[in-house]
């Protein structure tokens, strides 16, 4: 996942504005008590943020995979 599929995926699932705070201000454990935004700049990947995210505020799992991206494969 890039970072502009990242952001659209945010912003898809939670609207511009409210997305634009979870990604400041929600600090998530399994980023190491980082905001989605502290764990992008220390180099994780946006999909593993993105997946923490959606974890974190019960986001359906079917929709892990980012707004309008079907799921992988298997």
């Amino acid at each position: 996942m890039k970072l502009s599929e990242f952001q659209r995926a945010v912003s898809d699932e939670f609207g511009s504005t409210y997305g634009q705070t979870l990604l400041t201000d929600l600090v998530i454990g399994e980023l190491g008590g980082r905001t989605p935004n502290e764990a992008i700049a220390a180099g994780l990947s946006p999909r593993d943020v993105w997946i923490a995210l959606c974890k974190e505020t019960g986001v359906p799992q079917s929709h892990w995979y980012g707004a309008g991206k079907p799921a992988p494969k298997r």
